[in-house]
């Protein structure tokens, strides 16, 4: 597996606990030796890993029926990011994911939604769709 789908694995991985409502798996995503901060829409920012936790625990009770459209990763080292489109319900947010590597695995340190009046691309090679 190449570095890239790695990172998109793990971008799937977030996708995939947060459409479950899977609070274990997010925890399991989430990087524990390195800062994190996360921006949920409308929502001020949360910098520590309890209440960022805490936070996806209370979103995850009642999950949204969510997908992510068109991930593009971008690789720096130990360090990358993925931009994406999260389809909920018809509309679309804009997403941004950070990940580090952390033990060996790459782990979320970032996450930022927010609405855009934009839709996915249709005809770029990186759009894919997350089926949940």
């Amino acid at each position: 597996m190449s570095e890239l789908d790695a990172i998109l694995f793990a971008n799937e991985a977030f996708y995939h606990a947060f459409a479950d409502g899977d609070s274990a798996a997010m925890e399991a995503l989430w990087a524990s030796q390195t800062p994190v901060c996360c921006i949920h829409p409308g929502w001020g920012a949360i910098h520590e890993r309890d209440g960022i936790l805490e936070s996806w625990r209370t979103i995850l009770a009642d999950p949204p029926d969510i997908c992510c459209v068109a991930p593009r990763p971008y690789l720096f080292g130990d360090a990358a990011f993925v931009i994406c489109f999260e389809e909920i319900g018809g509309d679309y947010l804009i997403a941004t994911n950070y990940f580090i590597r952390e033990d060996g695995r790459w782990k979320m340190v970032h996450h930022q939604a927010g609405p855009t009046r934009f839709a996915p691309p249709v005809d770029s090679p990186q759009t894919g769709r997350s089926i949940h």
